[in-house]
C-alpha cells in the first residue's frame, strides 16, 4: 500500500471520524482563535504517536523548555520525543533566566531530547537543524510547530515565514511525516493564510463562539467534502475532547475516553497508573487511544487504583437510585502533577463514576506555602469559595487578597501563583464547570 494512504489516528476519535483519519504526509494547520485551543489537540496527537512508538519533534518558538516540559507532563518522559528550543535565544533573547535551565542541567532529568537553536532568528539555520535532527530517525516521524505566529514575530514579517513553510511542507510530505502547524487566526494576513491553505493537506479553524469551543474543517484534501465548513461544538476536560454530537454518533461504550476522564479527574499520570497496574505507560496510552482493549484482570486493577467500581467504565450517567448526599470523608484524593508534592491536598467530592456538569472538590493549602501555578488545567469556568484561612492570588501580575467568605470566579484567565501567608491552613471549596 502507498504510505500516503495509510490512515493514522489523531488521538481524538471524533476528529478521526470527520477526517477519515490522518494520512502520512499530511500537513495540518490549526488556526486558533483563542490562542489556547490547539494545544489540547496537539497533546492528544503526541500521546497517540507515542503509543505507536513514533518519533515526535516539537518545535517551540513561544514557550521556554521549562514551560513546555510542564505542559507536556508525562509525555516528556519519552526518549523518542525531541524538543527544538527556538525560544531561549529567540524571544527569550538569550536571557540568563532561560539559559539557567541548561546550566543546571534540569532538562537531563527528562527522558526526552532537548536541542537549543543558538540563532533561531536565521530561519535557514532552523531548517538545517530540523533536517539534521530528522535524518537519523526511522519511520513516519511526527512534527508539532508551535507556532507560525511565533515565527512571524521572531523573523520580522510574513515573507520569512512563507519561505520556511513553502519549503518545509513539500519536504515533510516527501519524508513521510505528519506535521501540526499552529497559528493564531487574527495575527496573519489573508494573503499568508491563502498560501498556507493552498499547500496544507488539512486546515482547521478553532473558535470560541458565545462561550463555546467550535471546530470547523476548512480544507480536507482526499477526504469527504461533506465534512468541510460545518462548525462542530466541543468541550475539553483536561486532555479529553468530546463533541456535542459525539454521543449520538457513537456506538459501543468508549472505554479509552472513559478511562482518560476518570484518570485525569484525579490528577493521576499515565506513568503512575501503569506502575500501579503492572503495565507500561505505553499500554495505558494505547488503551486510552482505543488502539487496544485492557484484559479483564488489568481492568479490575485499574478500577481498584482509581477507587471506582468496574461498572463506572460502562455507565453513561448516574442511575436514578444512586446516592444524592456525599461526605467529604468519602472523597477521592486528587493528585496535582503540576505542583510540588506536599504543597496542596485535595479531595474530589463529585461521584467518581459520574460525569456531572459541575465537578466539586475541597482543596487545602498549608501555611506559608507558595504554589507556582493554578491547581487545574481547565478550559471552562471555575468558582472557588474560601471556607477558612487567608490566601493571596496573582493573575496577570495583579495580586488579590482573599479571606474566609470570599468567592473567586475564573473564566479565561487563571492564577499564575497562590500563596498562603498564614496563620494556619487555607481551605477552598472549588467548582469546575464543563
Amino acid at each position: 500500500m502507498d504510505s500516503s494512504q495509510i490512515r493514522i489516528t489523531s488521538g481524538v476519535s471524533e476528529l478521526d471520524r470527520l477526517l477519515g483519519g490522518l494520512f502520512i504526509g499530511d500537513n495540518v494547520v490549526w488556526y486558533d482563535d483563542a490562542g489556547s485551543l490547539a494545544g489540547t489537540f496537539c497533546i492528544n496527537f503526541i500521546q497517540a504517536s507515542q503509543a505507536e512508538n513514533k518519533f515526535v519533534i516539537y518545535v517551540s518558538f513561544d514557550r521556554s523548555p521549562n514551560n513546555l516540559l510542564e505542559k507536556l507532563g508525562d509525555l516528556a518522559e519519552n526518549p523518542r520525543l525531541t524538543i527544538v528550543d527556538c525560544f531561549t535565544c529567540g524571544k527569550g533573547e538569550g536571557s540568563d533566566i532561560f539559559n539557567r535551565f541548561y546550566k543546571k542541567d534540569r532538562h537531563r532529568r527528562q527522558s526526552c531530547n532537548i536541542v537549543k537553536i543558538n540563532e533561531p532568528q536565521a530561519f535557514r539555520q532552523v531548517m538545517a537543524a530540523l533536517q539534521n535532527i530528522h535524518k537519523p530517525l526511522q519511520g513516519d516521524v511526527r512534527f508539532v510547530f508551535e507556532s507560525l505566529t511565533g515565527m512571524q514575530d521572531l523573523w520580522g514579517g510574513e515573507e520569512a515565514v512563507l519561505k520556511f513553510y513553502t519549503h518545509s511542507c513539500p519536504q515533510l510530505y516527501e519524508l513521510n511525516t505528519i506535521a501540526y502547524w499552529i497559528a493564531e487566526k487574527g495575527a496573519h494576513s489573508l494573503r499568508l493564510k491563502a498560501h498556507i491553505n493552498q499547500i496544507a493537506q488539512v486546515a482547521v479553524d478553532l473558535s470560541m463562539k458565545r462561550g463555546r469551543s467550535s471546530l470547523t474543517l476548512l480544507k480536507a484534501e482526499k477526504r469527504n467534502p461533506g465534512t468541510v465548513n460545518t462548525p462542530r461544538y466541543y468541550w475539553t476536560d483536561g486532555t479529553q475532547i468530546r463533541f456535542e454530537d459525539q454521543k449520538r454518533a457513537s456506538g459501543p461504550i468508549d472505554i479509552g475516553q472513559r478511562l482518560k476522564a476518570l484518570r485525569t479527574r484525579q490528577g493521576i499520570s499515565q506513568t503512575e497508573l501503569a506502575r500501579s497496574v503492572g503495565v507500561t505507560p505505553s499500554t495505558i496510552s494505547q488503551i486510552e487511544s482505543n488502539l487496544i482493549y485492557p484484559s479483564l484482570p488489568a481492568l479490575f486493577k485499574i478500577a481498584d487504583t482509581l477507587s471506582i467500581k468496574i461498572s463506572a467504565f460502562f455507565q453513561e450517567k448516574a442511575r436514578q437510585n444512586d446516592p444524592v448526599v456525599f461526605s467529604v470523608t468519602g472523597g477521592v484524593n486528587i493528585r496535582f502533577p503540576n505542583l510540588p508534592k506536599e504543597s496542596i491536598q485535595g479531595k474530589l467530592l463529585t461521584p467518581i463514576g459520574s460525569t456531572p456538569r459541575v465537578e466539586t472538590s475541597v482543596i487545602e493549602i498549608p501555611e506559608h506555602t507558595v504554589l507556582p501555578a493554578h491547581f487545574y488545567m481547565h478550559k471552562g469556568e471555575e468558582f472557588g469559595y474560601v471556607t477558612a484561612g487567608r490566601l493571596q492570588m496573582e493573575i496577570k501580575q495583579v495580586a488579590y487578597d482573599l479571606s474566609a467568605g470570599d468567592i473567586i470566579y475564573l473564566t479565561a484567565e487563571v492564577p499564575s501563583q497562590w500563596k498562603n501567608p498564614g496563620p494556619g491552613p487555607a481551605r477552598l471549596l472549588w467548582l469546575k464547570i464543563r
